[in-house]
């Protein structure tokens, strides 16, 4: 993986520029063993705390960390991103600056169609030629018209206050953003889904960077327990288990689970442990 710089671009004329880091994966291992200086165990040992922190959901020690970011996005990124409201924000202002004429230009594949199941969705697929060529001439067209107006509204004494409710969704837009590890984590796993808009998982994607390279025991973890994991309603348990103690593969899996924990190196009383919560989730008995 090439050597991560403090900017990466996001769609044509954004990015995610890390500015701060407090703290890093020892600082989420002192908390939870509220201790001083950098902890009483091995790297090892740490990194098996932070996944059990994260298995677990023990969240509270990864609020140790937080990391601040300048971001520029287009405002109709930035209304899906607000929404996260745990993050101390200072956005630019209209009312105290023009705004420059910063505006996100699709590409033909952007030109996305309309979900026919998921109504606040998109499907891969483009809207056809001759449209797609079509929309995106007149696009440009208005675009250069809306900021036309809105920079003659400025010269004709307008307040900026006022001018700028002229400017589309599609104004660049920038901010500070800062946020602790706890809830950076929430944001991610929302925006890297893969029903989160794609032009906002963009920019999940390259926070996701910067947390991976400054805390990467957190984004294993992260990875393992959280992005990648499954979540089952309790009918759908109650099927699984019904048809697991049926077929009888319950100990086949066990005995999948134990092999595999130990190519990763555990302890035999990690695997132990690991065994036993394996165990009871798969048959919903009590660990004894």
């Amino acid at each position: 993986m090439p050597e991560i710089t403090d900017t990466i671009k996001c769609l044509d004329q954004g990015f995610v520029r890390l500015v701060d880091v407090m703290g890093d994966d020892s600082s989420i291992v002192q908390a939870a063993r509220v201790s001083y200086g950098k902890g009483t165990k091995n790297v090892r040992q740490d990194k098996g705390l932070i996944h059990y922190l994260m298995k677990h959901q023990h969240m509270s020690p990864f609020e140790m960390v937080e990391f601040k970011f300048h971001c520029k996005m287009p405002v109709f990124v930035a209304r899906q991103w607000i929404r996260h409201r745990t993050a101390n924000v200072n956005e630019i202002s209209g009312r105290y600056s023009v705004m420059e004429d910063a505006v996100w230009e699709p590409k033909p594949a952007d030109l996305r169609q309309q979900a026919k199941i998921n109504r606040q969705g998109s499907l891969d697929a483009q809207v056809p030629e001759p449209a797609n060529s079509e929309i995106l001439k007149q696009y440009s067209h208005d675009i250069e018209t809306i900021f036309k107006h809105y920079n003659e509204y400025i010269q004709k004494g307008v307040a900026r206050e006022v001018a700028r409710a002229i400017l589309p969704l599609a104004t660049y837009t920038e901010w500070y953003w800062k946020m602790d590890l706890h809830n950076l984590l929430h944001f991610l796993a929302l925006r890297m889904e893969a029903h989160a808009q794609k032009e906002i998982r963009v920019y999940a994607e390259a926070i996701a960077e910067f947390v991976k390279q400054k805390c990467p025991f957190t984004w294993e973890a992260f990875v393992e327990h959280r992005l990648n994991a499954a979540k089952f309603s309790q009918a759908e348990v109650e099927v699984l288990r019904g048809e697991l103690k049926k077929t009888g593969l319950i100990d086949k899996i066990l005995d999948q689970r134990k092999s595999q924990l130990a190519q990763n190196e555990a302890s035999e009383a990690l695997i132990q442990t690991e065994l036993a919560e394996f165990r009871a989730k798969l048959t919903g008995e009590k660990i004894e």
